[in-house]
């Protein structure tokens, strides 16, 4: 199969990687397509995309629709004449869309698909206490992450991994299997397997603030993974209390520790500039955490301006 014309689209950090491997491998990338630029910071300034500051540093053309249906976004679209899209984290594409290439669009998802469907399969592989997750390629379909499965490549997931962590893995192991995955089609050699339906298939939905509570009743290892699986955004939180102050902590990393007698959960417990929260069956040192308006810090640093002894989790 010849060359391909590749439309790219994707966001955030994650897809950069994907779109710099496509480029180094001499792919033929005629153009991205990518958000609309967001305000941020204090300014609340317009800020590009991730993928817009790489895509215009090497001269590619950038789209940025706000409509992905309007006849305007659509005639661009046609107008580069692409023969293959690629997606790595973008947004659902409607079907006019995804269908207009000749030979297809191809998604790169972070997980062993068909497991960990949805939004966040970074964040719930580790807070289900995952040993592996990986990254899979597909082609799309109407249904969400649904699609034939092209290629993949599995990751371990260490006990003491971030979410943020494995993110930065599948980053890279996924851009080399876009880059794999895109070789496979124009050779011509492309696989192909329909996903497999079951009642065990675990989802992978929208992380909510709810989700972030941490409910210390819990065990140990739920809570542990909790801990890991939105570290570091968009983190685990808990509420305490001195009975005339209240304060946020998002906690960022833990271990967990033993030869400290049981008590009921929700326990605080600071020796030794180091704190220690107790769960539904053992402790955990908090490492790293944040207070409300304040930035991340380690647990040594935050108990000099804080006095943590003296309060009771809420």
């Amino acid at each position: 199969m010849a060359k391909q014309r590749i439309v790219f689209m994707g966001t955030p950090d994650f897809a950069v990687a994907s779109l710099r491997a496509l480029l180094e491998a001499d792919a033929k990338v005629v153009g991205v397509i990518t958000a609309p630029d967001r305000p941020a910071g204090r300014g609340m300034k317009l800020q590009p995309s991730a993928v817009k500051t790489f895509a215009l540093e090497n001269d590619l053309k950038v789209l940025q629709p706000t409509n992905l249906k309007s006849e305007e976004f659509l005639s661009e679209l046609r107008a580069l004449e692409a023969t293959l899209q690629i997606v790595v984290a973008f947004r659902m594409l409607p079907e006019v869309v995804w269908n207009m290439p000749t030979n297809g669009t191809f998604n790169l998802h972070a997980s062993l698909l068909p497991q960990y469907r949805g939004a966040a399969p970074i964040n719930w592989a580790i807070i289900n206490g995952e040993k592996e997750s990986g990254v899979t390629t597909f082609f799309l379909q109407h249904k969400i992450d649904t699609g034939d499965i092209i290629l993949q490549e599995r990751v371990p997931i260490s006990d003491d991994m971030t979410a943020g962590e494995l993110h930065d893995a599948l980053m890279e192991v996924g851009s080399k299997l876009v880059v794999k995955t895109l070789q496979s089609i124009e050779g011509d050699n492309c696989p192909s397997t329909p996903q497999q339906t079951s009642s065990e298939l675990k989802e992978a939905p929208k992380i909510f603030k709810e989700t972030c509570q941490i409910y210390w009743s819990r065990p140990i290892d739920e809570v542990y993974n909790l801990i890991r699986g939105l570290s570091p955004y968009p983190a685990a939180f808990t509420t305490v209390s001195n009975g005339s102050e209240s304060l946020g902590l998002k906690i960022f990393r833990a271990t967990k520790t033993t030869g400290i007698k049981t008590v009921d959960a929700g326990q605080i417990l600071v020796k030794n500039d180091n704190l220690f929260i107790s769960c539904g069956n053992g402790w955990l040192q908090i490492l790293e955490l944040q207070l409300a308006g304040k930035r991340r810090m380690k647990t040594d640093e935050l108990l000099r301006g804080t006095d943590l002894a003296t309060f009771t989790i809420i």
